[in-house]
C-alpha cells in the first residue's frame, strides 16, 4: 500500500491549530500576569486607601487620649472591617503596641511587622506573614499635630487576593477555550475547503502536476493562451509565443498590451465561444479558437488555442492557381479543336486561304500575349501565374493586358509570396470587372516592373471601384464585397497581400480610375522581416 504523504489541507489544519493553541496560551499567559497584578494593585490601592481614611478620622485621635483606647477602637475597627471587606485592622501605639485585632487576645501584644516608615510619617505597604498568615499590609501613622500619635495597619490576605485571581482564571479560561474551539472550527472549516479545491493533494504531489502540466503546455506546438475574467494574460505556452511574435512572457499583461491587431484581440476578449475564426497578423495566418471558462455559473477566465495556417494558406493558393492554369488549358484545348476542326472544314469546302487566315489570326492573338509575358517577366513562377490568369479571364469574357512598361528579371524574393500577392490582386480585378455590367468590354491591366529599388506590381480593373469610406478597412481580414460562403468565406485575399507587404516593409495602395487600382510596392533590397 503506498504510504500517502498528508495533503496540503491536512497540513494547513495542523499548523493553524498549531497556530490558534500558541497563540490562546501566549494571550491567556499575559492575561493571567495582568489579572495577577490588576489584583495586587487593586489589594494595594485599598489597604492604602481604608488605612488612610482612618488615620484621618478624629474619633479614632480622641479615642487614643482615654484611659482605655481599645474600648473604644475595637468595635469601631471590627465595625470599619466587615464594611470595607479587609481581613484586619491594627491600630497601635507609634512603639507597635496593638489597640486593636481581630483576635482579641492579641491585644496588647506587640504588631508583627515593620513599622519605621510609618513612625517617620510615611505610608509602608508589604507583604508580610502575620499571626494570620501572609497578607498584602498598608501601615500609615496617626498624627496628632505634627506628632505621631499611633499607627493604623491594613491587609488583605494573600489568600483572598487569590481567591479573587482564581475567579478571574475562570472567566479566562472559559475565553480562551472558546476562542480556541472558534479558531479549529474556523480552521476545520478553510481545510475541508481547500481539501475539495486541491482534491486531497500532498504539496509535492500539486507542485509535481503543476510542473507536468505546464511541460505539456508549453511543448505541444499549437498556441494556447489563458486570461482571467479581466483580461490578463495568466498562461501563454511557447507556440502561441511564437505564432503571436512575442518575444517575452507576456503573462500578468492585458491584451491590449500585446499589440495584436485589433481584431484578433477582439476575438481574444470575446466573451462567447468562437471556433476556427481566420486572423491574419503580420506574418501568419492563424486559425483562432476561443472558449470561456464557467464554474459555479461564474466566468473563470477563457482558454485561447492558435493554429498556424499561413503554409496551407500559401499551398491553397498555389493550388488554386495550378487548378486555374489547368481549367484554362482544358479550356484552350476545348476551343483549339474548335478552331481545328473550323480549319478541316474549311479546307474540305475548298477555301483554303480562309482556313489559313482563320488559323493565323487565332494564333497571333494566342502568341502575342505569350511573347509578352515571356519577354518581359524573366520569373518562370510569376509568367507562369500570369499566362493562367490571361487565360482564365479569357475565357470569362475579361480583357487581360500588360502595359508596356512591364519588365522584370528573375528576384531574390521568394515565389509563393508574388504568387500570393499577383494571384489575389488579379483574381479580384477579375470578379469586379466581371461583376460591372456597365463595362463595354470587362479588362484587367496588369504591371509588373523595377523601379529603382523596390519592385511594382500594379493591378487595375474596368469595375465599379472601391468606395472611399471603405478604403481603409479592404486589408482587414473578413472585408469583402462577395456573400459570405463556406465555413471561411471571403476577405482573406486582400488580408494576405496586406500581410506580404508589411512583412518585406513595402506598402500597399488603392486608388479609384475608373475602377480599382491596386499598387504593392516591395523594397528589392531589404530583408524580409520573418
Amino acid at each position: 500500500m503506498r504510504n500517502r504523504r498528508w495533503s496540503l489541507a491536512r497540513q494547513l489544519l495542523l499548523v493553524q491549530v498549531a497556530g490558534f493553541a500558541v497563540l490562546v496560551a501566549v494571550g491567556a499567559g499575559l492575561a493571567l500576569a495582568d489579572a495577577s497584578r490588576a489584583a495586587d494593585q487593586r489589594a494595594t490601592d485599598e489597604v492604602v486607601a481604608v488605612s488612610h481614611t482612618i488615620a484621618a478620622t478624629p474619633s479614632v485621635l480622641s479615642a487614643l487620649s482615654t484611659p482605655d483606647p481599645s474600648a473604644l477602637l475595637e468595635p469601631y475597627a471590627l465595625r470599619v472591617q466587615q464594611d470595607t471587606g479587609v481581613d484586619f485592622i491594627t491600630i497601635m501605639t507609634p512603639e507597635g503596641i496593638r489597640y486593636t485585632h481581630p483576635n482579641p487576645a492579641l491585644i496588647g501584644q506587640r504588631f508583627l511587622g515593620n513599622t519605621a516608615a510609618a513612625r517617620a510619617g510615611g505610608t509602608l505597604v508589604e507583604t508580610y506573614t502575620g499571626t494570620l498568615g501572609p497578607s498584602m499590609r498598608a501601615v500609615v501613622p496617626v498624627f496628632d499635630g505634627p506628632r505621631v500619635a499611633a499607627l493604623v495597619a491594613v491587609g488583605i490576605k494573600i489568600e483572598a487576593i487569590s481567591t479573587e485571581l482564581t475567579a478571574r482564571l475562570v472567566r479566562l479560561a472559559a475565553a480562551a477555550g472558546a476562542l480556541l474551539v472558534v479558531g479549529i472550527a474556523g480552521s476545520v472549516f478553510v481545510s475541508s475547503r481547500l481539501k475539495r479545491q486541491t482534491r486531497g493533494l500532498a504539496p509535492a504531489e500539486l507542485s509535481s502536476v503543476f510542473a507536468y502540466y505546464e511541460a505539456t503546455l508549453h511543448a505541444v506546438r499549437e498556441g494556447l493562451v489563458l486570461l482571467d475574467p479581466s483580461g490578463r494574460v495568466v498562461l501563454c505556452n511557447d507556440g502561441a509565443r511564437e505564432l503571436l511574435g512575442l518575444s517575452d512572457d507576456p503573462a500578468g499583461k492585458p491584451v491590449a498590451a500585446l499589440g495584436l491587431p485589433p481584431p484578433l484581440a477582439a476575438a481574444f476578449a470575446a466573451k462567447e465561444t468562437r471556433t476556427d475564426e481566420i486572423h491574419v497578423t503580420d506574418s501568419r495566418v492563424l486559425v483562432v479558437s476561443t472558449a470561456p471558462v464557467h464554474e459555479a455559473r461564474r466566468v473563470r477566465g477563457t482558454v485561447v488555442t492558435l493554429r498556424d495556417h499561413t503554409d496551407l494558406q500559401l499551398l491553397t493558393g498555389e493550388l488554386n492557381t495550378t487548378r486555374g492554369l489547368a481549367e484554362s488549358l482544358r479550356s484552350q484545348a476545348h476551343e483549339a479543336a474548335n478552331r481545328l476542326h473550323t480549319v478541316v472544314s474549311l479546307v474540305e469546302m475548298g477555301r483554303a486561304a480562309e482556313a489559313v487566315e482563320f488559323a493565323t489570326a487565332e494564333l497571333e492573338i494566342a502568341q502575342r500575349l505569350t511573347d509578352q509575358v515571356v519577354g518581359a517577366v524573366s520569373e518562370p513562377v510569376l509568367a507562369a501565374l500570369l499566362l493562367g490568369k490571361a487565360a482564365e479571364a479569357g475565357e470569362r469574357g475579361v480583357e487581360l493586358t500588360l502595359t508596356e512598361d512591364t519588365a522584370l528579371a528573375e528576384l531574390d524574393l521568394e515565389p509563393r509570396d508574388l504568387v500570393t500577392v499577383l494571384g489575389n490582386l488579379i483574381d479580384n480585378a477579375i470578379d469586379a470587372a466581371v461583376d460591372n455590367a456597365d463595362s463595354a468590354r470587362p479588362r484587367v491591366t496588369v504591371t509588373v516592373r523595377s523601379d529603382e529599388d523596390d519592385l511594382v506590381l500594379r493591378v487595375a480593373d474596368s469595375g465599379k471601384g472601391v468606395a472611399n469610406a471603405a478604403a481603409s478597412a479592404v486589408f482587414q481580414r473578413g472585408w469583402s464585397t462577395k456573400p459570405q460562403a463556406g465555413p471561411v468565406g471571403h476577405g482573406l485575399g486582400l488580408a494576405l497581400v496586406g500581410q506580404v507587404a508589411r512583412r518585406y516593409h513595402g506598402e500597399v495602395t488603392l486608388a479609384n480610375d475608373g475602377g480599382a487600382v491596386f499598387t504593392v510596392r516591395l523594397p528589392l533590397r531589404q530583408g524580409v522581416a520573418r
